[in-house]
């Protein structure tokens, strides 16, 4: 999927070093990257569920001693990019030889994403109903790849009155809470595995993956080297503290590039200034998914959702902006290019 953290809350390499203050008091970090290596005081959390990485003291975050090449970031450079290799090269072999491989892929990914987020949740107390989410998760792509659009409302709809019945069977303690929350992952990650499934079934549809996935990372690869260099303006400091607007430029010049050359060159009937206008959205949508996720993991007290990727933290931690560009992405190429 995506190659490394750059602009991506959990440790972003576009944004520069925290003020040596850190956050509020006893507010959480979500990224080992917003651990200051001055600090002497760690901020006190939560404990986090199985899975997801609590916030520990830079005396005994990861890579600290000098045996690892890092980042700025913190995180093992080298081997973050491996696996970021690793996932391009299992997305463009299984698009390129049989489309549903890469659709059992997607869904072999979400449903990790949505187990890491369900498992996160129970750090708040929050319990949604896991079998009616896990069913949507996986039905709706399919539903979606063979029926088209109202399959996949249809498939989003039943999903969320299922876990609304599942959820009324434990009682009534804390059941807005949890159905609110099992709605969420419904909404976050069920139905944008509809929608990229949605992208993925026309005859073209290994193309358009290719320029949906190839242009969220280009955010990430012209954040990183923007925002290492030049970064100096934080963007949303209270939200992600080093994320800058050099390194959102930087993502937004790179995009907009991949986006208007994938789009030519790809797509039959594609113009660059096509691509252009998609890779100039999906710079937004990528950098408000970061932020979303980083919300998440502060009201949860968790730096990355899992460990399952090495370098990269958890799968939702790779997820966030490709969930949030699905649906402009798909938009936008049915307005320009019908299916």
């Amino acid at each position: 999927m995506e190659l490394d953290d750059a602009g991506e809350p959990s440790g972003s390499p576009d944004e520069p070093e925290v003020d040596m203050a850190g956050p509020p008091p006893g507010e959480a970090l979500d990224s080992p990257s917003e651990q200051d290596g001055s600090r002497e005081d760690a901020p006190s959390v939560d404990v986090p569920p199985v899975g997801a990485t609590a916030v520990t003291p830079p005396e005994a975050s990861p890579g600290a001693s000098g045996g690892k090449r890092e980042s700025r970031t913190g995180r093992n450079l080298p081997l973050a990019i491996g696996v970021g290799v690793g996932l391009g090269a299992l997305v463009l072999v299984s698009l390129y030889t049989v489309k549903e491989i890469f659709l059992a892929v997607m869904i072999v990914f979400l449903f990790l994403g949505m187990r890491e987020l369900t498992e996160a949740f129970k750090s708040r107390d929050i319990r949604v109903p896991f079998i009616p989410v896990a069913t949507g998760m996986v039905g709706t792509p399919v539903v979606a790849y063979v029926w088209g659009p109202t399959a996949t409302v249809a498939a989003v709809s039943l999903t969320v009155l299922a876990l609304l019945l599942t959820r009324m069977m434990e009682g009534a303690a804390g059941y807005v809470r949890d159905v609110a929350a099992g709605s969420f992952v419904a909404g976050y990650l069920v139905l944008m595995g509809g929608i990229v499934a949605l992208l993925l079934r026309p005859d073209d549809g290994d193309h358009r993956i290719v320029i949906f996935i190839a242009t969220t990372v280009a955010s990430d690869i012209g954040g990183y080297f923007a925002g290492s260099f030049l970064g100096k303006h934080k963007l949303a400091p209270t939200i992600s503290p080093k994320k800058t607007w050099e390194g959102v430029t930087g993502s937004a010049i790179t995009c907009m590039a991949v986006g208007g050359w994938l789009v030519w060159w790809l797509l039959d009937g594609g113009h660059v200034w096509q691509g252009v206008i998609i890779g100039l959205a999906a710079v937004v949508t990528a950098t408000a998914g970061d932020l979303v996720e980083s919300m998440v993991k502060r009201d949860l007290g968790i730096k990355d959702m899992g460990t399952l990727l090495p370098g990269h933290g958890g799968v939702m931690d790779r997820l966030d902006s490709l969930v949030a560009t699905a649906p402009v992405v798909w938009l936008l190429l049915e307005l320009f290019l019908p299916s």
